[in-house]
């Protein structure tokens, strides 16, 4: 178990390395001058030209990059070009908007899918497996703006059930996370039948079966925990990815996570601010698949052999 969790945790960081060192060369390669922004459009040569050596914009890519992770590594992730402030109290103040709608957005995706491809499942080839298919594939297949605005005029327009946008209660919260639950509902439907049927289809089951258990004894206490490995994953991945801020939900909801923080600072070419937000959303990614990670061997003690 020590072992397995120390690898992890050596090859999660050599993946935030890689990630800064990808992201920094990215942002560097960009024709926008950062100086020019800070200083202004009316500014003079010399005054950009000022600027840019405070910033360390004048120096090569690896004493830039080599500055950028000393301050990294105490914490600091600079200063915002923009809103001449510090890029980490930025980020602090919308972690808890996106982690609202992060867990808001999981726990709609597991209470819909799952249920669903487990009834699937357990009806393959009748009408309600077609049914749930059918629902996974609209679900998964549909663009998130698309079915952000067309839940705005339906719920929050048309039936008047919620607000427009917003930030506030779980009024507010409802249909951003309905619009990110309802696609990921349809992969989570998706792979729990799938893996269900395999599971379903093994020795044990069957002679569980044949001892007279019933089917809801065998699914639940035989079945499900061996085909959760891939949920599991996904739930990591997703929490992930939702902590990183969703750009088109916030900005059709006007949801002030980091999202909408990060779309805001690419339309300036706020650099420290894009960079702390990748840097901040690489370190939750790894940090779920991590978590996932250790949740799958408890489950399942042959993973540390793989």
């Amino acid at each position: 178990m020590l072992t397995f969790t120390v690898s992890r945790v050596l090859q999660s960081l050599g993946v935030l390395l890689v990630a800064s060192v990808f992201t920094f060369s990215l942002i560097f390669l960009l024709p926008a001058d950062p100086a020019r922004l800070v200083a202004g459009p009316s500014a003079s040569v010399q005054t950009v030209n000022s600027i840019r050596r405070e910033l360390g914009l004048d120096r090569p890519f690896v004493a830039q990059y080599a500055l950028y992770l000393t301050h990294l590594l105490r914490g600091d992730l600079g200063r915002s070009y923009k809103q001449q402030t510090a890029v980490r109290p930025l980020i602090a103040s919308r972690v808890w908007p996106t982690f609202q709608l992060m867990l808001g957005a999981v726990a709609l995706e597991l209470l819909l899918g799952l249920p669903l491809g487990i009834w699937a499942a357990l009806r393959r080839g009748r009408w309600p497996d077609r049914l749930v298919m059918g629902f996974a594939f609209l679900g998964a297949s549909a663009p998130q703006f698309w079915l952000g605005l067309s839940l705005v005029y339906l719920l929050a327009y048309g039936l008047n059930l919620f607000p427009l946008g917003g930030y506030g209660g779980l009024s507010h919260l409802f249909l951003p996370a309905l619009t990110l639950g309802l696609g990921g509902a349809g992969w989570y439907a998706r792979v729990i039948r799938s893996s269900l049927l395999e599971v379903l289809a093994r020795d044990y089951v069957r002679t569980a079966r044949a001892k007279g258990l019933s089917q809801s004894r065998v699914v639940v206490r035989h079945a499900l925990r061996n085909a959760a490995s891939p949920i599991i994953s996904m739930i990591g991945l997703d929490i992930g990815v939702f902590m990183g801020g969703v750009v088109v939900v916030e900005s059709v909801f006007g949801w002030p996570g980091l999202g909408r923080l990060v779309w805001d600072a690419i339309r300036v070419v706020d650099i420290p601010v894009i960079v702390g937000v990748v840097i901040f959303s690489a370190v939750v990614i790894t940090l779920a698949n991590l978590l996932a990670d250790l949740v799958q061997l408890a489950l399942d003690p042959r993973i540390r052999y793989s």
